[in-house]
């Protein structure tokens, strides 16, 4: 847990800890993500200039007076400091104290003129009537219904934030903690951390079981407690979710969770009981075990496999009297000629209830979804096309010239309604839905998607099965794929022009676990080379140059909109993180910008959203340009194809540098030209999908950096991670509903 000690790379005097009170006159650094700060304080009763402080607050307001309690630290390069520990707010206890207090912008509605009208009309009873009675405002003249609302807002989080540090701090918890806690749970905050601090680690991103469990010491709470052990349950089949499970084995889990948290395995069984008696998990007995599910999720699996097989056991909607007949009409018509593959792609789309069409890159599937839609329209059927992220979709509306929108704004969420309006009761109407980029769905996603399906509908789904599987929990096309309940038809030959494409055959090179050829001929012009470079400091210095020099001079694209860095890992020299700085200053040197926490965003720069925002209609994933940048105000507004959308200081923690990005990130994208790391440091995440599916996200060129080690060990590892599923057996054994339970 994260406490006030200092840094080691700060000596410590040996003064005793000591307090210091006095007046905050400025801000010189501030991270409202954890609080951290950074100012000048004017001691009181002290001569001279002012001190400064660093430590953890929250809202630090020039102005306030405060009582710091800590200790002194040399910073070898910003010099002699105070780092604060713990800190409390000395509220003035003068009239004029007062009106400086209210009026320094702590409290939101309230100005210099506002303070001081209510100071006037409350005098020294002013904090009191904050605190007892924030209706009589109302007797304050320019204090209206609005204001009212907003200043009692206001003051309540800045006095709950207050509480929650008072009361923790005795406890060894961090300011920078309570800041956290605090954001979450609102006004209940003190509340929650009383009764159960363990549910930290559930519901705050970045505090985890460990913190939690020391806030949950430092408070009394045993060892043995049955809220740790629950806490500790519920915590790791969440991380378990996040890895792609829908389900962990009992056994598995118990040992897994004890080991990890140091819990006896006894209490794990008994949390977990519990934890299915409160509702919170459910248990199955899957015939090879008992799998725990949060409650959620086994919700999720089971209502796919009901709503699946109702739709399969439904009657078609459109009818083809004679369906060969209105196949072979409509190819006349576009004249075109099937590989005999492709035609039973097609035939089997007007016999099917639900069909799954699969197939690496220049096998045709695009042709094929062309032409199926082709055949519904020939006798009036009324069509839908969608995909799980808009990139897909947009891609989808181009090779087809219809619309085609993201499953979210398909089914109509609305984030003020609480979830989707297209569901069960208010089914879409459409007789044929195609989905393309299926492997992305993930079981939340196909479970909505499901819900809406109108039972006479035929349901397409367009996947590469051999691709990564979705980001979120599940492995729901293979899983369909594997149930073999629908019907599956995978296109394997290449034809003529694609297999021109050295991307494309090398695509299939990998697929089949045969290492590409790592020779380009210097003949002509290839769409796919490899560099040996076995340094990683020296492989992004090459891709630094191949994006911002060679690929642009010598294929002609634009270094930042045609070229996509892709990479296995978030972390490390060659990981998404120090690339996209790197990248950034080689790229995008402008002075322009607005920061947040470490992490500066320029005017031009490259951005990704990474969650999905219904407000603003966007969604992970999506990259954009940062086209206006208001310092001054410290917002931001990005521009995602022909939209632009605003950003507040305060929401930019959903958005990230996109130079370089993640190989999972880039699923159902395609770009100009892909420059893809490959290290045997990356060896954790060296699958066969990982590097198929990078190579298939390149449409002109494919380069690759790094070491033919770590390619062929990538190629060779077909071994990918197990998903914990079930959805699959249910589907072939007609199951919907739970097992018997333990």
């Amino acid at each position: 847990m994260q406490t006030g000690k200092t840094a080691t790379t700060e000596e410590q005097t040996a003064e005793a800890l000591e307090e210091l009170e006095g007046t905050l006159e400025r801000v010189i650094f501030h991270n409202a993500e954890n609080g951290y700060t950074v100012f000048r304080f004017q001691p009181k009763g002290k001569g001279g200039d002012a001190v400064s402080v660093v430590g953890h607050m929250v809202d630090p307001q020039p102005g306030v007076g405060l009582l710091l309690r800590g200790g002194w630290v040399n910073n070898p390069k910003f010099g002699r400091q105070f780092r604060m520990e713990t800190f409390e707010s000395v509220l003035p206890a003068t009239v004029e104290g007062i009106r400086h207090y209210l009026g320094s912008g702590l409290i939101k509605g309230v100005g210099e003129t506002m303070a001081a009208r209510i100071v006037a009309r409350f005098g020294e009873s002013t904090f009191s009537v904050l605190d007892d009675a924030p209706d009589r405002l109302i007797e304050v003249e320019g204090v209206g219904a609005k204001t009212l609302e907003r200043i009692k807002t206001s003051w309540a989080e800045h006095r709950g934030i207050r509480d929650l540090i008072m009361f923790l701090q005795p406890h060894g918890v961090s300011t920078a903690y309570a800041v956290r806690i605090y954001r979450y749970y609102g006004t209940h905050a003190l509340t929650v951390v009383r009764e159960n601090p363990y549910r930290l680690a559930m519901d705050i991103h970045g505090i985890g079981f460990i913190t939690a469990d020391g806030v949950a010491t430092k408070l009394g709470f045993s060892k043995d407690s049955p809220l740790r052990a629950e806490a500790g349950v519920l915590y790791m089949l969440g991380r378990l979710t996040e890895d792609g499970h829908v389900y962990f084995p009992f056994d598995g889990l118990v040992t897994h969770t004890g080991d990890k948290l140091d819990i006896r395995y006894d209490l794990v069984e008994d949390a977990i009981h519990s934890l299915e008696r409160e509702e919170r998990v459910v248990l199955e007995d899957l015939g090879e075990g008992v799998g725990v599910f949060l409650t959620r999720f086994h919700h999720y699996e089971t209502k796919i496999a009901y709503y699946l097989r109702r739709v399969l056991a439904s009657p078609k909607a459109v009818h083809f009297e004679n369906p060969d007949a209105v196949v072979d009409k409509v190819l006349g018509k576009l004249d075109i000629a099937l590989a005999p593959e492709q035609l039973e792609a097609v035939r089997t789309s007007t016999r099917s209830k639900v069909m799954v069409l699969t197939g690496g890159p220049g096998t045709g599937k695009t042709t094929i979804i062309n032409a199926i839609i082709r055949v519904f329209a020939e006798v009036g059927a009324r069509i839908l096309l969608a995909a799980p992220t808009g990139r897909a979709a947009k891609r989808m509306s181009e090779t087809s010239g219809r619309e085609s929108r993201t499953i979210h704004r398909l089914l109509e969420f609305s984030p003020k309604e609480d979830g989707f309006a297209r569901n069960e009761d208010n089914p879409l109407a459409c007789g044929l839905l195609v989905v393309d980029e299926a492997s992305m769905m993930d079981t939340m996603l196909m479970y909505h998607l499901l819900k809406a399906v109108p039972l006479g509908a035929t349901l397409l789904f367009v996947g590469d099965v051999h691709q990564l599987p979705s980001v979120g929990p599940g492995n729901v096309l293979r899983d369909v794929i594997v149930s073999g309940v629908v019907p599956v038809v995978e296109l394997r030959e290449v034809f003529r022009q694609a297999a021109e494409s050295e991307i494309i055959c090398n695509a299939h090179r990998i697929n089949q676990g045969e290492v590409p050829p790592l020779e380009s001929s210097r003949d002509r012009l290839s769409d796919f080379y490899f560099i040996r470079q076995s340094d990683p400091a020296k492989v992004v210095e090459m891709i630094l140059e191949l994006v911002r020099d060679h690929i642009p001079r010598r294929f002609g694209l634009h270094p930042v909109d045609d070229i996509q860095v892709l990479t296995p890992m978030h972390k490390g020299l060659a990981g998404a993180g120090n690339l996209n700085l790197r990248l950034q200053e080689a790229l995008n040197p402008q002075t322009l910008c607005v920061q947040r926490g470490e992490r500066q965003f320029r005017l031009d720069d490259k951005v990704m959203q990474i969650r999905n925002n219904y407000e603003k209609d966007v969604y992970n994933g999506d990259i954009g340009r940062i086209c206006c940048v208001n310092a001054k105000e410290r917002e931001l507004t990005v521009r995602y194809d022909e939209r632009n959308v605003i950003y507040a200081w305060e929401e930019l923690d959903e958005i990230v540098p996109a130079y370089a990005i993640s190989v999972h990130k880039s699923q159902g994208s395609e770009y100009p030209a892909v420059v893809i790391p490959v290290l045997t440091q990356h060896y954790v995440l060296l699958q066969r999908n990982l590097i198929y599916t990078g190579v298939t996200r390149g449409k002109r060129l494919v380069v690759l950096v790094g070491e033919s080690r770590a390619l062929a060990m990538a190629v060779k590892n077909n071994r990918m991670q197990k998903r914990h599923t079930w959805l699959a057996h249910r589907l072939a054994q007609g199951l919907s509903t739970p097992g018997a339970l333990l």
